[in-house]
């Protein structure tokens, strides 16, 4: 459903977001290690939610990555999924053809349209805190 990126960004910025909440900054080494991530695919990753305003790159010795509390109460789901993949989730074909639509229905369009609505609803509705305190109290995991 989301792309390869788009799995790592949700992982970066949930633990970038834990990290803040302890008043941390991550360093890439630390992201790509905790998320299971490649080193250099998730720098491209951290840079694109940097560019779209989702997670703060600080520069220099004591620099990483962090967001601020506010952002972190504010942040919804949705916001990561579109810096990175736009509106494909909400907008693709669950069989991946290019022209689907409800004049031209693949076999199964019907059925994902309903389903493409739920995942709207979970990803406006979830806030990046909520990721991130799952994660604090161990009730959620980043990497298996």
């Amino acid at each position: 459903m989301f792309s390869k990126a788009c799995e790592y960004g949700i992982r970066a910025t949930t633990y970038i977001a834990l990290q803040s909440l302890e008043g941390k900054r991550a360093s890439l080494k630390d992201i790509a290690r905790e998320t299971n991530s490649p080193e250099a695919f998730t720098a491209k990753i951290l840079q694109q939610l940097s560019k779209n305003n989702i997670i703060d790159s600080v520069q220099g010795a004591t620099g990483g990555f962090q967001i601020v509390r506010s952002k972190i109460d504010q942040l919804k789901l949705s916001e990561i999924v579109y810096a990175i993949d736009g509106d494909n989730v909400y907008t693709g074909c669950g069989l991946g053809l290019e022209k689907c639509n409800a004049n031209k229905p693949c076999p199964v369009h019907d059925k994902f349209v309903a389903i493409r609505n739920d995942l709207r609803n979970m990803l406006e509705s979830t806030t990046l805190f909520e990721m991130a305190s799952g994660l604090e109290v161990g009730l959620t995991y980043l990497k298996r």
